[in-house]
């Protein structure tokens, strides 16, 4: 559904580190790859290569000083990595639901949840919000109410690198923010993420942590619990030949989501999730909505079933955080967007690497159905 796309010069990158014995964590590679990035998000903000986008959030709430017994605001339709950090530090995730044009965090919805943690004696520690599938959430109503109640916002970028709201790159709007390369992302580094931080000083702290905090001393010496989340100079190789293509494998995939809605959106009860006004999205993922009521009963499940026994992979939209049973105890607040996305939604196809005969025979499988 969502193939790794390699662009030439990565082998170059990974050869130079194995010819010159660099295969260990951190080296040329990593210091690359972190000045490409922050060259591409913009010089304002400082990068830390790690092993995964979930140690980045993990990290994020460490520096911004989430403890055990704290509550941190989370989008409630997201993958569990959004989630899964804030109960490595022992604190209680509060899942707020979706608004319907971007599928991402409800302003009216985050304001309701923090006057009632509030009320309740529980100001939230951190706002989480997910750019879904590469579409910018509504960050300028969520900065307002996180500034209104002096709240840090910890953007989840991890589906959004190359996404921007209002000229701005997703991952740069908050007061810290996480990248993905995981194999399945828009880059990769095979498995790998980053953290992005406003300040030198968060920077230098993250990369003392994720080094398992060894503190300045010619000896082994720690005064903190140390992770061990920097990212593999190998690794770093791939990420380095993936930066030179990544605007390419932008335009591939907004390609994607154009040909399957000049297709689809001619059927009745098939739509896309939208830009906004300012909102520029990397398509990492396209994604559809059906209704079944327009559709003659053919619902997102007849249409995944279809497609599967056609050798043709889709999946649904992330199940609600509120739905998941690990989570059933943690507070919820919402009208039920997110959960009639999940029943409804479904994520189409979408690597970079796909020809247009294949994207035609998704096309014609999901025509075939519905007509």
């Amino acid at each position: 559904m969502s193939l790794p796309h390699l662009g030439g010069n990565e082998s170059k990158y990974v050869n130079e580190a194995i010819e010159t014995g660099w295969v260990v964590p951190l080296g040329p590679n990593v210091d690359a790859f972190e000045v490409s990035l922050q060259k591409y998000l913009g010089n304002k903000v400082y990068l830390s290569a790690l092993s995964s986008g979930t140690a980045a959030l993990h990290l994020g709430l460490l520096l911004l000083g989430v403890q055990p017994g704290d509550e941190v605001i989370c989008q409630s339709l997201t993958f569990s990595a959004s989630a899964n950090p804030i109960a490595y530090l022992g604190a209680t995730p509060v899942f707020v639901d979706s608004e319907q044009d971007t599928w991402n965090l409800c302003p009216e919805s985050l304001e309701v949840a923090i006057i009632d943690r509030m009320v309740n004696g529980k100001k939230p520690k951190v706002i989480i919000p997910v750019h879904l599938y590469g579409m910018p959430a509504k960050m300028e109503s969520i900065l307002e109410i996180a500034n209104k109640y002096e709240i840090p916002v910890l953007e989840d970028a991890a589906e959004a690198l190359g996404s921007s709201y209002k000229s701005h790159k997703c991952g740069t709007l908050g007061e810290m923010a996480c990248l993905s390369f995981n194999g399945n992302k828009i880059i990769t580094t095979s498995g790998g993420g980053a953290l992005v931080s406003k300040t030198e000083a968060d920077n230098k702290k993250a990369k003392f942590f994720a080094t398992q905090a060894k503190d300045d001393a010619p000896h082994y010496q720690h005064t903190h619990i140390g992770y061990n989340y920097r990212m593999s100079n190998l690794v770093a190789g791939l990420g380095r030949g993936q930066m030179e293509v990544l605007d390419q494998w932008i335009e591939k995939r907004r390609n994607n989501f154009n040909i399957y809605v000049e297709h689809l959106s001619k059927l009745q009860g098939i739509s896309f999730q939208e830009e906004q006004d300012g909102m520029f999205s990397n398509r990492w993922l396209t994604t559809v909505l059906v209704d079944p009521t327009k559709t003659n009963g053919i619902t997102r499940e007849d249409i995944r079933l279809a497609l599967q026994a056609q050798n043709i992979e889709t999946r649904p939209l992330w199940k609600p955080m509120h739905q998941q049973p690990i989570f059933a105890s943690s507070p919820y607040y919402g009208n039920g967007v997110s959960d009639k996305l999940f029943e409804n939604g479904l994520c189409l196809p979408s690597s970079s690497s796909l020809t247009e005969e294949e994207i035609e025979r998704v096309i014609g499988a999901i025509e075939a159905l519905i007509k």
